[in-house]
């Protein structure tokens, strides 16, 4: 194996340099002086580089810090304990007592200056995919991920094959016609919710059958309950979000055709269910009046009782002093009266 030898040091380079000079002039002295080669030449100089740069780099390794680099910059390096320069670490930090060892593995003291924070052990986090990031890689949780999309997917798969037109036969007559005109392009749709075979232009043509009612006109209108509206067989409906406010609940639509064919059934007749409108609502306005009149009623009483107790309090109460004589009257006798302190209203009195 070659043997590699550390640097020498500068002074010890040059004294070789010196011996092996001497030497070589010690054995030429009783032979002429040569000239020298070209090659011989290129070797010295090559030499005295590698002496340069030698002597460099041991002058680097004694003061990184100090010797500038090509562009008269320090060198990046880490700064030795030992340096002379300013920006050496103090040597207080290095200074450590025997037993004190275990001062470096404590953290550190937290500053009571700063706010309350969080400390977080990030090598036991797990990613919960809360960011939607999806690991394409795998990891902990890649079997439950798996299974989750595999659901995902059999859901999706259901929700498409629900809403899927159905196929339609070769034979015309086996597929299903609008009641209306007779055309195949129904509204699967309704056929599906409302059970009702129409076609989308019949279904805009004759609103008056096909179009959709709310709840709320169902119960107003058609005076039904809400038993009534929810049953499935008697009235199937639709449900969809609320336009209203998204956190309410769903709309239930009903179709006009199949909820006046409920409420005459109900009710026996239009004019039935137009006689049992107008009772209900001249039931409301005879309560709505007769509210209205208890409440007249309430507020006369209080503001005559106000009135009573106004007056009451504005009576004044005559307060009289003592018995003094004022004169005499016709016969001859002494007249007692009695003053009023407030108001000074006299009266007479007979003293016995």
């Amino acid at each position: 194996m070659p043997n590699h030898e550390a640097p020498k040091e500068p002074s010890k380079l040059l004294e070789a340099v010196h011996i092996a000079l001497s030497t070589e002039s010690s054995t030429t002295e009783g032979v002429a002086k040569a000239p020298l080669t070209a090659e011989q030449l290129r070797q010295i100089e090559l030499n005295r580089l590698k002496a340069k740069a030698r002597q460099r780099e041991a002058r680097t390794h004694a003061e990184p810090s100090s010797v500038p680099n090509g562009n008269n910059k320090r060198p990046l390096a880490v700064t030795a304990a030992t340096s002379t320069s300013p920006t050496a670490p103090s040597k207080r930090a290095y200074e450590r007592k025997e037993g004190d060892e275990g001062d470096l593995l404590k953290p550190l003291k937290r500053n009571s200056r700063l706010s309350n924070y969080f400390e977080y052990d990030l090598s036991k986090m797990v990613n919960t995919k809360g960011g939607f990031l999806v690991d394409e890689d795998g990891g902990p949780g890649k079997e439950v991920d798996e299974e989750v999309q595999r659901r995902e997917k059999q859901r999706e798969k259901e929700r498409a094959a629900k809403n899927a037109e159905p196929f339609r036969s070769l034979d015309p007559a086996l597929n299903p016609k609008c009641r209306e005109c007779g055309s195949l392009d129904i509204d699967h749709v309704y056929n599906r919710t409302f059970r009702c075979l129409v076609c989308n232009t019949c279904k805009n043509t004759y609103p008056e059958k096909y179009s959709l009612l709310t709840k709320t006109e169902c119960k107003e209108d058609y005076i039904l309950t809400d038993s009534e509206l929810r049953d499935e067989e008697l009235l199937p409906h639709m449900l969809k979000p609320n336009p209203h406010q998204a956190t309410w609940n769903n709309m239930m639509l009903f179709l006009r055709y199949q909820v006046e064919e409920f409420a005459w059934k109900k009710w026996g007749s239009p004019e039935e269910l137009d006689k049992e409108f107008f009772r209900r609502e001249e039931e409301k306005r005879r309560k709505k009046g007769k509210k209205f009149e208890k409440g007249l009623r309430e507020l006369r009483r209080k503001t005559r009782e106000g009135i009573w107790q106004k007056r009451k309090d504005e009576e004044h109460t005559h307060d009289f002093g003592a018995v003094f004589f004022d004169g005499e009257d016709s016969e001859g006798e002494e007249l007692s009266k009695q003053r009023c302190k407030d108001c000074g209203f006299e009266i007479e009195v007979e003293v016995f």
